[in-house]
């Protein structure tokens, strides 16, 4: 029994699962929707806007600078109105709030302060800070490249050609793309470094920026162009998280069970489409038809050789799948989810390995081997993701036990309930 309030008992389903869901807004597409609506021309609304911490966060963060975001309902109304400085902004440990916002609050009229959670002043900033300055903007943050710092807002910027190394992340392109079309010349960003991750993203960006009107010259590799322009008011519809939708369909992979996962886009920029590809590698089948995409299980769950690179946020589920899988897995190309909410790589390899898992961890992913696995406590970090790993370990290892369930509000508030719904 476990009498820890702390540590919520991860379900262990008794037979295959067979479920429909129906998941929450994406994150990545709420908080794009709402940036771009705040600097628009216009009054727009966010349709089925995800209500989240990192979602409240940036609705609060705009409202700050001016802008009108009323959250009362599930379509979220933006009013832009003129950027204020003398403000504060909290980000949390939301890496969209604290790389997204400072672009815009360099077009406030004053300076804006910039904090977060404690374990917020480690994730890296510099170089969208770089990246500002390089178009003309004040910051003043002691030379540290991590939160807290303050932007020196003057009522304009000047914009203009700008080369990061966004290899760490690709929120910092996303950052500088997002408000450039204020800018006085625009934004011309150039990347040099090594590739690029989370490429799905940056289209997410390009993507939400052309449905508002703004023309954006992404032709050539590792050059993003957007030209000054007005930024259009439209009302935007928020897809399902897809990202969010991994533990769902991992519960239809285990034994022949299936889950259906209502209203999966045909098209979308979401990283979390890959997981199409990736449950039908491991041995199941996904099936994207007018209700959903369903994922059922063929009772063999096999191991997988596979670079997360573009798609790196699906890391901690489907490292939980190869943990739970007949064969050696292979995960590479991930070396920058070192830098998200935790280290993951180094989180995962602890937290498996205390479950009895067989992981070794390398430079730039995880090498994930069969081995007979053991109940026991998983810590989350305060990392939602980390919180997808440990209920999918859950559903082949009983005794389970999750730290801090609740850090998958981040996400999907009610998390924990709608994923014990699936075995009721």
């Amino acid at each position: 029994m476990n009498d820890d309030p702390g540590l919520w008992p991860a379900p262990h389903p008794s037979a295959p699962v067979h479920a429909t869901v129906r998941l929450p807004g994406s994150k990545s597409l709420t908080n794009r929707a709402l940036v771009l609506a705040a600097l628009s021309d216009g009054p727009s609304v966010v349709r089925r806007a995800l209500r989240s911490r990192d979602t409240e966060l940036m609705a609060a963060a705009l409202a700050r600078l001016g802008a009108d975001v009323d959250t009362a309902g599930e379509d979220w109304k933006v009013t832009p109105g003129p950027l204020r400085g003398g403000q504060s902004v909290d980000c949390g440990l939301a890496g969209t709030v604290m790389r997204f916002v400072p672009p815009v609050a360099a077009l406030a009229d004053g300076p804006v302060l910039f904090d977060g959670d404690p374990h917020a002043r480690t994730r890296p900033m510099h170089e969208v800070l770089r990246g500002l300055r390089g178009l003309g903007v004040s910051i003043d943050d002691e030379d540290r490249g991590v939160l807290p710092f303050t932007v020196q807002g003057t009522g304009r910027v000047r914009g203009g050609r700008v080369t990061i190394d966004a290899s760490a992340s690709s929120q910092f392109i996303s950052a500088l793309l997002l408000a450039g079309a204020r800018y006085d010349e625009g934004v011309d960003v150039r990347h040099d470094g090594k590739p690029v991750p989370s490429l799905p993203h940056i289209d997410m960006t390009v993507d939400q920026l052309r449905v508002h009107g703004v023309d954006v010259d992404d032709s050539a590799p590792n050059r993003w162009y957007v030209p000054p322009s007005t930024i259009r008011a439209v009302d935007v519809p928020v897809e399902p998280d897809l990202s969010n939708a991994a533990p769902f369909l991992a519960a239809g992979l285990i034994e022949d069970g299936s889950v259906t996962v209502r209203d999966w886009p045909r098209h979308t920029t979401q990283a979390g489409d890959a997981l199409r590809e990736i449950v039908t590698l491991m041995g199941g089948s996904a099936e994207l038809g007018d209700e959903g995409l369903t994922v059922r299980g063929t009772g063999a769950l096999h191991g997988l050789d596979y670079d997360l690179h573009d798609v790196g946020e699906l890391t901690p589920a489907v490292a939980a799948l190869c943990l739970l899988a007949d064969s050696p897995s292979h995960l590479r190309g991930i070396a920058h989810i070192r830098g998200h909410e935790t280290d993951r790589l180094a989180a995962l390899a602890a937290e498996f390995t205390a479950l009895g898992g067989d992981v070794t961890e390398t430079e730039d992913g995880l090498t994930i081997r069969p081995a007979p696995l053991t109940g026991g406590t998983f810590r989350t970090y305060g990392d939602h993701r980390m919180a997808h790993a440990a209920v999918i370990v859950g559903l082949a290892v009983p005794g389970v036990l999750v730290e801090n369930i609740a850090t998958t509000s981040k996400t999907f508030p009610g998390f924990a309930e709608a994923w014990s719904g699936l075995f009721a």
